[in-house]
């Protein structure tokens, strides 16, 4: 039985298609003999590192980059919120240099 979707040989992230319990032992496609350890249950839909990841590095799913991550990430960790910044849309960010925030009166 399947239990996640990697989409692009690119990806450092796969998508969990069945909840995964701590310690599940998984094969991630896409890699010659490469299995992850679950550290935290993954619920269904929800990312997990399927490489270690380095704080910095862009978070890739599905080919494209969907963040930055805030800390190291081993492989088989949740990735979510907890360990993963957004790039977009960032008010307080400007090419990664921290910009002041406009206080209102």
């Amino acid at each position: 039985m399947r239990t996640h979707v990697i989409m692009r040989p690119i990806d450092n992230v796969a998508t969990a298609i069945t909840t995964l319990n701590a310690s599940d032992t998984v094969l991630v496609d896409g890699f010659d003999d490469v299995t992850i350890l679950s550290v935290d249950g993954i619920e269904f839909g929800h990312k997990f590192a399927i490489v270690e990841i380095k704080e910095g590095t862009d978070i890739i799913k599905y080919g494209e980059i969907i963040g930055v991550a805030s800390c190291d990430i081993q492989a088989g960790e949740h990735v979510h919120v907890h360990n993963v910044d957004g790039k977009r849309g960032r008010g307080d960010v400007n090419d990664g240099l921290q910009t002041k925030r406009i206080q209102k009166n």
